[in-house]
Formats: structure tokens, C-alpha cells, sequence
């Protein structure tokens, strides 16, 4: 894909958050029908009109329908927004800039220029370490503190972001306060994974 980069400028990584949040969707994709098949055979056995005399043989097909709207309510309700949240979130660090991509439609992006970062913490959970992810806090010092999510692979995450920070060049246009200078049309619009990437 075309990279819309500055001069001189590379992609290192790009990856997506750690997917231990699809777990939950995981379950549900796989319970919601398996319990509407259940639901539906109990009906069609007779099991509804046995419990509630007043829905007779005529409130099966109803009923049965009704178990699989509910099993697609869950998949398009519950599981698909939660896959396309993740599906549409990225991570890119190039050689000057830590960038997150959010949302596939409505898309929202934050960056970092690496030349203001003054400090990088890693944050773990227990069930974070489980997995090899993290939060990455960067510090700098105009737009405060900015956090990174559930980013996999978080160690060796954290060593490409020093490791670019360390090659930076002492003259990168950095401004007053830290802040770089980016003319219009050089934020990266489609950016093609680099070599090393770190899912």
C-alpha cells in the first residue's frame, strides 16, 4: 500500500492491540447459537407449551424465530462491534512518530512525536503479563501523558520506541516545547506494515 511518510521517514512496526479482549465475544459467538439450538429444540419438543399451556403448537415457528434473532442480536450486537473496534485499531511507530489509529469508519488518530517524549513507562496487569501485553505511557512535554493500550509483545515494543528514539538526530526540527513541525499532507494516511511486525 502507498505510505504517506516525511522525507526520510520509516515505518519500524505496526500492530493491533492485544486480542484478549475478543475473549468475551469469542464466547458469546460461540454460545449464542449453540443455546438458540437448544432453545429451539426445546420448543419444537413441546417443552414451551408444557411450561406455558397458552402458547400452543401454533407459537412454535414464532418461538423458534424468536431464539434465532436472538442468537444474531448477540453476534450483531455483542461480537461484531467488538471485532470491528479491534480490527480498527492500530499501532504504527515509525522512525519519528508513535501513531494510534482508531475506528474503521469514524476514524480517530492520536500521535506522539518521538523527539518531545521526556519519559516511556510500561504498565502491566497480572492477566496483561499472562498474555505479553501492556500500557505504554508516554510522557512529553506539551500534551501531557499519553497511553497506548494493550499493546502486544509490550517489551520488545518498548525497546523499538527507544531504539527509535535513540537514532533520532539532534537537528529534527524540533520546535519551542518539544513540539515537531509536520507541513500539511504528511500525516501517514494508508502506511504499509513494516518489516518487523510485532502481532
Amino acid at each position: 500500500m502507498r505510505k504517506n511518510l516525511l522525507p526520510g521517514e520509516q515505518v519500524i512496526v505496526t500492530t493491533r492491540p492485544q486480542p484478549r479482549k475478543l475473549a468475551g465475544a469469542a464466547v458469546a459467538f460461540v454460545l449464542a447459537p449453540a443455546l438458540a439450538a437448544y432453545g429451539s429444540a426445546w420448543v419444537i419438543r413441546g417443552g414451551a407449551a408444557r411450561l406455558v399451556p397458552a402458547l400452543g403448537r401454533q407459537w412454535t415457528p414464532w418461538l423458534v424465530t424468536a431464539c434465532i434473532i436472538a442468537a444474531a442480536a448477540v453476534w450483531l450486537g455483542y461480537c461484531l462491534p467488538r471485532l470491528l473496534r479491534w480490527q480498527g485499531t492500530r499501532y504504527i511507530l515509525t522512525s519519528h512518530r508513535l501513531v494510534a489509529r482508531y475506528g474503521l469508519l469514524n476514524r480517530r488518530d492520536q500521535q506522539v512525536n518521538l523527539a518531545s517524549v521526556r519519559n516511556l513507562t510500561v504498565h502491566e496487569s497480572v492477566l496483561q503479563r499472562l498474555v505479553r501485553s501492556g500500557n505504554i505511557s508516554l510522557e512529553t512535554g506539551h500534551q501531557g501523558v499519553v497511553t497506548f493500550r494493550d499493546v502486544p509483545e509490550v517489551a520488545r515494543f518498548r525497546d523499538f520506541i527507544l531504539d527509535a528514539i535513540g537514532e533520532l538526530p539532534d537537528d529534527s526540527g524540533a520546535q519551542p516545547g518539544g513540539a515537531t513541525y509536520y507541513p500539511a499532507g504528511a500525516f501517514p494516511e494508508d502506511m504499509r506494515e513494516g518489516g518487523r511486525d510485532d502481532r
